[in-house]
């Protein structure tokens, strides 16, 4: 049985407060989890307040919310809000395509921003600003209202705030590279390449090259003037406090490269994490080795170096000793995040390639296969900006930007071997102090 939704508009104020009536499916996109500050300078805190409000006052603030459809079809578009101080006029745009409504300064009602044909499946982009010319006048507004008579059409966004997914969802997707290692083999080094293609390095991105069972190594784009190359281990001690962390649990550093910070970590498990405030730079490939290896006395060290393959460097980042733990290199991989939720809205992706680990033995294994997952955010559909794969020689990762070129996790990829970029590294000379 279809549903009727009934616009209850007064007509004083203007045509576009007739009331409208469309027969299908219906969907409430709350604004706090599923909307961004996109105008001239979209910097700045959540742009809705702790009751998932959202108040438009000006025309150079522009706030974008996102919804998926997974169809083309017919689309009629909503607000629920009020003016505040007077009545407020909202200047609003759908796929590019312009709607203003006054808002009375009364108590919150569903305001029309029209009907809307959609041509193809994938995100549709409502724009949201006030207007310079009402004064103080502002439009508050608590969700998007979206109903349509296509059949079986399917809406997705960040539904909820059930797990703080408010939060996450304004982060992004997190996806993941997992390497097939070689079998039967103890393995001491994970050896990879990456590159960040121009215009991809935004704010909040953690490119992360090296992840193994204890940990992970990667480089941070932190603001617009500062970046790092960021390695970090998890302490046995399951904890998102470090001060809870037993002294016989904890990680220590035993050595740590010029210019590197070492300190504790919390809030996603704890332990050590050192990292190096470095100018990288798009569209340089940078070279990562991580070593795991175990002292003998139940314990493991990881060090990790980094540097710029064409200048043939290596930096020491840091070496960190992790108690009650006798093993060699697990679960090698790769993922990339986004750790800035006013960010979720730009796009990022890396090329990740030559990936090779070296056994006990010294002897060297490429890396040539690898499975693609994601997080809860993307296995949850909150968030269906996400794509991985392979081209030619190198792996690669994208997310965030709200793009419609969604890949289907948990898939395998392969990409073209690299015989001739063997690592050619004199494992006995790599600076450790």
């Amino acid at each position: 049985m279809k549903s009727v939704i009934q616009f209850l508009l007064t007509l004083p104020l203007a045509m576009t407060l007739a009331a409208t009536s469309v027969a299908g499916s219906e969907w409430s996109v709350p604004l706090a989890g599923n909307t961004f500050r996109t105008g001239l300078d979209h910097r700045g805190g959540n742009p809705c307040n702790r009751q998932g409000m959202l108040r438009c006052s000006g025309a150079d603030d522009v706030y974008s919310v996102f919804f998926h459809v997974d169809r083309p079809g017919n689309l009629s578009i909503a607000v629920k809000g009020r003016g505040v101080n007077g009545v407020a006029k909202l200047l609003a745009s759908v796929d590019g395509q312009p709607r203003t409504t006054p808002l009375r300064d009364e108590a919150q009602r569903v305001y029309s921003l029209g009907q809307f044909t959609r041509s193809e499946p994938g995100y549709v982009q409502v724009d949201l600003r006030g207007d310079d010319e009402t004064g103080n006048a502002a439009a508050e507004l608590s969700e998007l209202l979206v109903s349509s008579d296509t059949d079986n059409l399917t809406l997705d966004y960040v539904k909820s705030n059930q797990g703080n997914m408010f939060y996450w969802g304004r982060r992004g997707p997190s996806v993941h590279l997992g390497y097939q290692l070689p079998k039967g083999k103890q393995l001491t080094y994970a050896y990879n390449e990456v590159t960040v293609p121009i215009g991809q390095d935004r704010r909040g991105a953690y490119f992360m090259a090296n992840g193994f069972g204890e940990g992970y190594f990667g480089i941070q784009v932190n603001s617009d003037t500062e970046r790092r190359v960021l390695f970090s281990v998890w302490s046995p001690f399951r904890t998102d406090n470090p001060a809870e962390i037993p002294s016989e649990d904890r990680v220590t550093t035993p050595a740590k490269g010029k210019g590197v910070h070492a300190q504790d970590f919390g809030n996603e498990g704890s332990g050590g994490q050192s990292y190096l405030v470095y100018p990288w730079k798009a569209g340089v490939t940078y070279r990562f080795l991580t070593e795991v290896k175990p002292d003998g006395q139940g314990n493991t060290q990881y060090t990790s170096w980094f540097g710029d393959k064409k200048l043939k460097e290596w930096r020491l980042i840091a070496s960190f000793l992790r108690p009650k733990t006798d093993k060699h290199l697990t679960g090698f991989h790769s993922f990339l995040e986004n750790f800035s939720p006013n960010d979720g809205h730009l796009s990022r992706s890396a090329h990740y390639g030559n990936q090779w680990v070296c056994d006990t033995e010294g002897a060297w294994h490429e890396i040539t296969r690898a499975r693609f997952t994601g997080d809860a955010t993307a296995r949850g559909q909150h968030r269906l900006d996400f794509a991985g794969g392979s081209e030619e020689d190198h792996f690669f990762l994208r997310h965030c930007g709200f793009f419609a070129d969604q890949v289907a996790l948990d898939q395998f990829f392969l990409r073209e071997s690299t015989p001739t970029q063997k690592p050619q590294i004199d494992l006995s000379d790599l600076p450790r102090h």
